[in-house]
């Protein structure tokens, strides 16, 4: 395969000029062109044929959010999305997740640097190169929980990372309003947790918020962990609780999958089921084989319906996937695992 050839879209000279100079540092990243507005993007795209756009949210005359759901519909495509940090922009970035963006990035910050707001760019960029875009609209319903649902007790650990955002959309619309206590890690800044916390929680039967110190894991409560400053865990012996642990980032993230599974699997052992989801790397894999070799029952997705078939891949390669599903699957499986009159195959 060749290098990957980008398109960069926004209607900032400098920020164009920025982005471009950080993915050319790449050598497997050709930016074959720039557009300041949907309208030469779309020219652009036609022309060119890249393999990656990067995407600025707000733009003049179209914004990112609307030109994203053209191409989603038009002509899907792999798109990182380039917003700023703000509560605003993480709305705007999480509404383009769900439309089909395979990751987001923020844009710089006052007094800080291009490359360090960028490091992963280049990263993303590649990432997304190899995705499977699976546009947001054309998403297919989760299969829901059919039958009363009967919490035995066990709780339940899920991690992912890109493409998780429609990910964890679709399986926890299966979920019944009292569903088995969860606990969430999914790679996310800061900034995007809470708003994405809030968003999961207006469109599930169950109650989801953003994990803090002490949480207790009840029956109808999904956690989720905060991004950047701590690792989320379990802990605790009659009464699970959650466990906000400020060290240093594990592969590369902060909150790590591996952490919170690890932590799963020595508080819960066998009264936990373990699910890994799409994502890039292999964050994830060593716990939940953690988890399964503590008892746990654990789940993968499977590669046709991975954005990016890393995180699963890796964990299903090592043996600690149990059971592969497609993602539509995955949410009725785990009410069915956690169901006290579960049926069995």
């Amino acid at each position: 395969m060749g290098a990957i050839k980008v398109l960069v879209v926004d209607d900032s000279a400098t920020m164009r000029s920025l982005i471009s100079a950080v993915l050319r540092r790449d050598p497997d990243i050709s930016v074959i062109g720039q557009a300041g507005d949907p309208f030469e993007a779309r020219d652009a795209i036609k022309r060119l044929n890249p393999d990656v756009v990067t995407l600025d949210v707000e733009m003049p005359n179209m914004n990112g959010l609307a030109f994203l759901e053209k191409i989603m519909r038009l002509r899907p495509m792999p798109v990182v999305m380039v917003s700023t940090l703000t509560q605003v922009g993480a709305e705007v970035s999480l509404a383009a997740l769900e439309l089909g963006a395979v990751d987001c990035v923020g844009k710089p910050t006052a007094g800080m640097a291009a490359e360090q707001a960028f490091a992963d760019l280049a990263t993303k960029v590649k990432a997304a190169g190899r995705a499977r875009v699976r546009p947001g609209a054309d998403r297919a319903p989760a299969h829901s929980a059919s039958g009363d649902f009967k919490p035995d007790g066990r709780i339940v650990a899920i991690g992912s990372s890109t493409g998780g955002v429609e990910a964890l959309l679709t399986v926890l619309s299966a979920f019944p309003a009292n569903c088995p206590p969860t606990v969430i890690t999914q790679h996310m800044p800061g900034t995007f947790t809470r708003s994405f916390a809030e968003r999961l929680n207006r469109t599930c039967a169950a109650r989801v918020g953003e994990a803090y110190e002490g949480a207790p894991l009840e029956v109808g409560q999904i956690w989720l962990a905060p991004g950047g400053e701590s690792h989320l865990q379990v802990a605790g012996n009659a009464h699970l609780r959650c466990r906000l642990v400020a060290e240093p980032p594990v592969n590369g993230h902060r909150p790590s999958v591996d952490v919170l599974f690890e932590s799963v699997a020595k508080a819960a052992g066998a009264a936990a089921v373990g699910v890994i989801l799409t994502g890039m790397g292999r964050d994830g894999a060593r716990g939940l084989l953690a988890m399964r070799k503590a008892g746990a029952s654990t789940i993968g997705q499977n590669e046709a319906t991975s954005v990016v078939y890393g995180m699963p891949k890796v964990a299903h390669e090592i043996g600690a996937v149990e059971r592969q599903l497609p993602l539509e699957r995955i949410g009725a499986e785990i009410v069915n695992q956690c169901n006290l009159t579960r049926e069995t195959v």
